[in-house]
């Protein structure tokens, strides 16, 4: 049998529910589950409660998997909050962009950029600090020798000693110096990412700080109550032009938004959808990645876009659709980008609305932050607890750090804009990311995080790196503040 680890798990599974597969059923069930794109244990739960044999057949489950298919393909699962849908729904809503880089781009990539840019990024990082943190500059502290001293700086270096403690490298327009964080702090030290602005409070020995204190820029507590009557949808990576676009997903997505698919409760959710953001990766791009030709089903970017602004044009002109780019899109891969150019973006219906990554949008009154989320990678590759299973944990690092990609030389290219755009140097309702391909909604001191998947399967390269994603999860924030989330799979 093909695949034993995954085939022993199925016949686990049933047998701990009280029943028996046979073999045959096994490998049917694995290759339906890849198909569909569906939890493999939550289809088995759906297939135990269906079933009256004790053994389980093929015949069996294409009888329950036959009924899926044909009653909807629209799940709702619990998110957070979820509840039902009332009030009256708002006619038309307001989109303003606050802050987008398109057309107001002044970098050329020189020395004299980068200097100013994290000049730039310091000095707004430094001023949320100095609200906490009574600091003087690093080069007054070799000179008047305190005891007990604060400190801002930006980090320079980390790393580990013998002794198991942690020396940070700070540094301000002023000079640098060392700071030990040891006991309780080594943690919080050894997830410092680097070119990140922090604040340290502690004794002066010699030219060295002992820190008993590590103080991030963090977002404030945000207790705003977000009062509204209709619904924002959240997407991204779609991916049209890749031979792994799951236009079956897309299909019944735009049937649900129309009220064409679900039931009652759904069509009534439908109803109050007034915006889509989408956080970038329209399109599968081309040379993107080595090999990138053996997947794409449109060998040109313009037909790819072409067959994007056919597939946007199915959603109902009363929805807006503010539309973002990502890496994968026709746009320079240095962040911020820009929106997509003229030549692409006038090929979508009047209803889409295009900004840069990332982009703050108001919407009625709700701030929503729009970034790509390229950056995902290299927080979880620093931060070992991180994982793509759940994304938001690396949105929270950037929350924390005040910065959309605080590390600098990673996997996240920059474009040393003078004025750093990437500083998140107010607060957001929402902050909505994609990119990684997974699913995650969470709330993290008040702001609403959240990374929505895509409509892409898994591609041969992410079988490679073992990334899974999860296809066809689309969050909705509801009236009231009620978390949707929605599961849209693909026919067999």
């Amino acid at each position: 049998m093909r695949n034993e680890p995954v085939a022993m798990r199925i016949i686990s599974l049933f047998a701990e529910r009280g029943f028996n597969i046979n073999p045959s059923a096994v490998e049917f069930l694995q290759e339906k589950a890849k198909s569909m794109n569906l939890n493999l244990e939550d289809l088995i739960e759906e297939v135990c409660k269906k079933t009256s044999s004790v053994v389980i057949t093929v015949d069996e489950l294409k009888k329950i998997l036959e009924a899926k298919v044909k009653v909807s393909k629209v799940i709702v699962s619990e998110g957070t909050g979820v509840s039902g849908v009332s009030g009256n729904v708002v006619e038309d809503i307001k989109i303003n962009i606050l802050k987008d880089i398109t057309g107001i781009s002044s970098c050329e990539g020189g020395i004299e950029d980068f200097h100013l840019h994290f000049t730039s990024r310091f000095d707004k990082l430094c001023r949320i600090l100095k609200q906490r943190v009574n600091a003087i500059q690093i080069g007054q502290v070799t000179k008047i020798k305190p005891e007990n001293v604060d400190i801002i700086g930006m980090v320079c270096d980390v790393r580990e000693t013998n002794s198991g403690n942690y020396f940070i490298e700070l540094e301000d327009k002023t000079g640098r110096i060392g700071v030990i964080a040891s006991g309780k702090l080594r943690e919080v030290a050894s997830e410092l990412l680097g070119d990140e602005v922090i604040g340290v409070s502690g004794i002066l020995r010699r030219n060295t700080i002992i820190a008993n204190r590590i103080v991030f820029p963090e977002v404030p507590q945000n207790g705003r109550k977000i009062k509204k009557d209709f619904s924002i949808v959240f997407i991204s990576d779609i991916h049209f032009g890749s031979n792994t676009f799951l236009e079956d997903s897309w299909s019944v997505f735009v049937k649900w938004l129309r009220g064409e698919a679900g039931n009652e409760y759904m069509k009534h959710l439908a109803e109050t959808v007034k915006c889509i953001v989408v956080a970038g990766d329209i399109v599968d791009g081309v040379g993107i990645y080595p090999g990138q030709e053996k997947e794409l089903e449109i060998f040109d970017i313009y037909g790819q876009y072409e067959s994007a602004a056919e597939h946007f044009d199915e959603i109902p002109k009363s929805i807006k659709v503010i539309l973002s780019p990502g890496n994968h899109d026709a746009v320079r891969q240095a962040e911020p980008q820009p929106a997509l150019p003229k030549e692409f973006a006038s090929l979508f219906p009047k209803n889409v609305i295009h900004v840069g990554n990332p982009a703050w949008i108001d919407v009625n009154g709700v701030k929503v932050l729009i970034y790509h989320g390229r950056s995902i990678d290299d927080i979880i590759m620093r931060i070992p607890r991180l994982d793509y299973s759940n994304p938001t944990g690396a949105i929270e690092e950037m929350l924390k750090r005040r910065h959309l990609v605080p590390m600098y030389g990673g996997r996240s290219p920059l474009a040393p804009e003078k004025d750093d755009p990437l500083v998140i140097d107010e607060v957001p309702d929402i902050i909505h990311t994609g990119h990684v391909h997974t699913y995650g909604v969470s709330y993290y001191r008040g702001v609403l995080t959240v990374n929505s998947s895509t409509f892409q399967a898994q591609t041969e390269f992410q079988k490679k790196v073992n990334l899974n994603p999860m296809p066809g999860n689309v969050p909705v924030f509801g009236p009231h503040g009620k978390i949707h989330r929605l599961r849209f799979y693909r026919e067999a």
